[in-house]
């Protein structure tokens, strides 16, 4: 017989939790901006060196913050989902009982 960890109770505590956990800080802050480490990386630059050059340039732009905002959800995405498997196939490697 198979060993359940959770019940269906305890995940949708914990689904809510998690739902909770992102909602609250948009409602205590309702005006407030969640920019970018690049973002206020780029002002603090101007501040200190007004005339500073950049080394390189991007080779592709994205034609908008959408679509940034897009890739990294996709690059976060792959990684988390490439996590999960390793760690399901780590599991499912286990020897049964343990």
């Amino acid at each position: 017989m198979k060993r359940q960890i959770f019940g269906w109770k305890t995940s949708l505590l914990l689904l809510g939790v998690v739902v909770a956990l992102a909602i609250i800080p948009l409602l205590i802050v309702p005006d407030s901006e969640f920019g970018g480490a690049d973002g206020a990386a780029e002002e603090m630059i101007v501040q200190i060196a007004p005339g500073y050059e950049p080394w390189f340039r991007p080779l592709v732009e994205p034609p908008g913050g959408e679509t940034e905002s897009l890739l990294f959800a996709l690059q976060a995405a792959l990684g988390a989902g490439l996590i999960g498997y390793f760690f399901g196939l780590k599991r499912g490697q286990r020897p049964p009982g343990m």
